[in-house]
């Protein structure tokens, strides 16, 4: 994956998600959404997925500072973390921030990008 990191783990769905939130606060980001996928899935077009959760994090500090260095950086926000179920492990990733420093030419946000980058690859080292 070129555009996120991802990690392997042999705990449940369930426990990651809760594993992944804990360290998520320990770093200053709060989970303002959380997608049950397979969840809307069934619901909306009745198809079976396997357990799947997209989580929009964010740190409200760091946000700030980004968003004032660039104010249309809301269409790149929050920080997502997938959780999903596996055959035998449950996956974690986390979108590398640094990403949006490729697609924004804006140098304030380096600084900041690369404190999120370096908060959430510890919350991926800590599940």
């Amino acid at each position: 994956m070129n555009y996120g990191f991802s990690k392997q783990i042999n705990i449940s769905y369930e426990d990651a998600i809760e594993k992944v939130t804990s360290e998520l606060k320990k770093e200053g980001f709060g989970v303002l959404t959380s997608i049950d996928v397979k969840d809307t899935l069934k619901k909306k077009i009745d198809v079976e997925f396997k357990k799947y959760a997209i989580l929009g994090a964010c740190n409200p500090a760091l946000a700030h500072k980004a968003l004032t260095a660039e104010e249309e950086l809301g269409l790149l926000l929050p920080c997502n973390v997938i959780v999903y179920e596996g055959k035998e492990k449950t996956t974690v990733s986390v979108f590398d921030p640094m990403i949006m420093t490729k697609i924004i030419d804006n140098e304030a946000l380096e600084t900041v990008a690369q404190e999120v980058r370096v908060r959430l690859q510890r919350v991926l080292e800590s599940v």
